[in-house]
């Protein structure tokens, strides 16, 4: 036998239950207003578009992250809202569905102190697990300076969360 492998095309159920916290913890570490509305918005947009994806799994992670990633853009240009502007203070973390336990209200206090760019990279390296090469093809950057961001980044939340700080 040639060993011929099936490619199994997933339901946009089976991607919803996947990554749906993921994304959501990404859009509260990027300190959206409605990460619940918007991560609704990113699975309406991969149901519409799942038929015609092809790639594996990893491919299927950036894919949906970029889709998340150019929805709060979106919302950032409909809000007139800067990406960079500090938030002032956390979001309401009050789960209405899963959400990664790292993201308490420590983290994401101290996520509010980065810069937009910082916390982007932080976010999608650690919450959304994407390797250093994805991060830099969703922001559109070049690995070396998604690996910066990151650097500096984790640094400023060494410092934000070190014990005693007010």
């Amino acid at each position: 036998m040639c060993g011929i492998v099936a490619v199994v095309q997933p339901t946009a159920a089976e991607v919803y239950e996947e990554l749906a916290p993921a994304v959501r913890g990404y859009f509260l570490g990027r300190g959206a207003t409605d990460p619940d509305d918007l991560t609704g918005d990113v699975f309406v947009r991969v149901a519409e578009r799942l038929g015609g994806f092809r790639g594996d799994r990893a491919a299927l992670r950036r894919w949906v992250f970029t889709i998340a990633h150019n929805r709060l853009v979106d919302e950032y240009r409909r809000s007139g809202r800067r990406p960079d502007a500090p938030m002032a203070a956390p979001p309401d973390t009050t789960p209405t569905s899963p959400v990664p336990e790292s993201l308490d209200p420590d983290l994401l206090a101290a996520l509010a102190e980065l810069t937009d760019d910082q916390r982007a990279v932080v976010v999608l390296r650690f919450v959304a697990d994407l390797p250093v090469r994805d991060v830099a093809k969703v922001l559109g950057r070049r690995s070396g300076a998604v690996k910066m961001l990151q650097a500096r980044g984790l640094e400023a939340l060494r410092v934000a969360l070190e014990p005693g700080r007010t």
